[in-house]
């Protein structure tokens, strides 16, 4: 008999409220309408769900330039700074001439196209996606989970000083190198219509990763980037893997082309855990992308990746029609609990008007024109299987003690540095009280602040579930 498996959930009702502007489409409203598609399915209760708490300036610099971290954190959420001082905290300096320098926005990639603009809140909203990056990936460590969704996160575009295509901060890559100071190997998948050229830039020239980017390409698409001889270098040679695809790429085609690569993948790179960016821009009918995917061929990707019983991380990433959106990652986290969700849209979810043209879970889609031959889908993957041939399997890597401070059940860690039980790793004040609530990973701290005056909560919130689930 096949074991459960443990499946985390990381949400904050806060993270759907912001709003890159009118005419943008990228619309944060959608990680909202697939919690709501969630709880009204009934999958939520087949979830650990863990409250999504912002990520640190530090934990951020991990791979951003600290100047442009510094510049981001400007554009704290008003709403924020309205609760803070209602609390009576620290409010956080924003330095007003940084923040408006029309060189520095230029530098940083704000505000210089349509793509990134300099909208009310920015840097909360990136804290948010990348502090429940950071937290899946701890629950994997910790074996907390076996699986471990954030579909606020996937910001696969973000460069180490640069915003680009929607993202500021690249919570993908945060999340790799957390799960890297524990795993000699990662994997990281990006379906998502674009190609996952930041997080491939960010390990181009190491082993211990290897991406997996299926993506349109050609016609000038965006980003231009992920062609099949894009493969890395270095130490990185062929830990890069590009699959270039025509528009129209359909269910049977997509989904054959994706087993076929990653059964080879993981035969040859055997990694230790996997990150799968699940971009729904690929499906049919999106506002950007030319796939034509349905919602059950997106997710047998994500059960094909399953089957290998490896740990997984499930980000979300791109998509544009934002009910399809909604849909899709409400039926993915419903197979990832073994669940095959189909029917109506609730009638009692928040979002149910936004749905009422076609208020089932599963919408027909047109058949287009598939621009991608049988022909050209076996050279490409004959072309990547060649490239797989000169890949080291597992190849052995130097490795060190796994750091204490990403087990949360090491009480020896206090005896060790003399510190009273009543603080945390950094030093932190918490309740006595809530003690085996910290070691076993769920430190539930209200809101307090430390001698540096700094907002402060380091481990996941397990929410406590009762029989009535009502929308959050």
């Amino acid at each position: 008999m096949e074991t459960k498996k443990k499946v985390a959930y990381f949400y904050n009702n806060e993270i759907g409220n912001y709003n890159y502007g009118k005419l943008h489409l990228m619309n944060p409203k959608r990680i909202s309408m697939t919690h709501s598609l969630i709880v009204g399915y009934g999958v939520y209760k087949d979830l650990d769900v863990y409250t999504t708490r912002e990520a640190t300036k530090e934990e951020i610099m991990q791979f951003h330039d600290q100047d442009y971290v510094e510049y981001l954190s400007n554009y704290v959420s008003s709403s924020k700074i309205d609760f803070l001082k209602k609390n009576g905290c620290s409010i956080p300096l924003i330095d007003e001439d940084a923040k408006n320098d029309s060189d520095k926005k230029k530098q940083y990639g704000i505000d210089v196209q349509a793509d990134c603009p300099g909208f009310d809140g920015l840097y909360t909203f990136s804290q948010l996606s990348t502090g429940g990056s950071i937290d899946a990936a701890h629950l994997i460590i910790n074996n907390a989970a076996d699986i471990a969704i954030n579909w606020g996160g996937g910001l696969h575009h973000a460069k180490k000083g640069e915003a680009y295509g929607f993202c500021y901060v690249n919570d993908i890559v945060i999340c790799i190198l957390e799960l890297l100071k524990v795993f000699p190997r990662v994997l990281y998948i990006d379906i998502d219509v674009h190609h996952g050229d930041g997080v491939e830039e960010a390990f181009y020239t190491t082993n211990r990763v290897m991406t997996v980017s299926f993506h349109e390409f050609g016609e000038d698409f965006f980003p231009g980037t992920g062609g099949l001889n894009s493969n890395g270098e270095g130490l990185g040679k062929n830990y890069a893997v590009n699959v270039p695809l025509r528009p129209g790429m359909d269910d049977e085609s997509y989904v054959q082309l994706f087993k076929n690569v990653m059964n080879k993948v993981m035969e040859v790179y055997r990694p230790d855990v996997v990150v799968f960016q699940t971009g729904a821009d690929s499906l049919a009918n999106d506002k950007i992308g030319h796939f034509n995917l349905s919602i059950k061929g997106h997710g047998q990707c994500l059960t094909y990746m399953m089957g290998f019983n490896v740990p997984l991380v499930v980000l979300g990433g791109g998509g544009y029609t934002i009910q399809n959106v909604s849909r899709c990652w409400a039926f993915e986290t419903g197979l990832l609990v073994k669940k095959s969700l189909n029917g109506p849209i609730p009638v009692d979810d928040p979002f149910f008007h936004l749905y009422e043209k076609q208020n089932v879970l599963h919408v027909p889609i047109q058949q287009v024109e598939n621009k991608n031959s049988k022909e050209d889908l076996n050279k490409i993957q004959e072309e990547i299987f060649k490239q797989l041939k000169d890949v080291e399997a597992a190849p052995g890597v130097p490795f060190h003690t796994v750091p204490r401070t990403f087990l949360y059940d090491d009480e020896e860690y206090f005896d060790e540095h003399e510190m009273d039980k009543n603080h945390d790793y950094d030093g932190n004040n918490y309740d006595q009280d809530k003690l085996n609530d910290y070691i076993n990973g769920y430190h539930q701290m209200d809101i307090e602040q430390n001698d540096q005056n700094e907002i402060i909560r380091k481990s996941p919130l397990l929410i406590e579930k009762r029989n009535k689930f009502n929308h959050i």
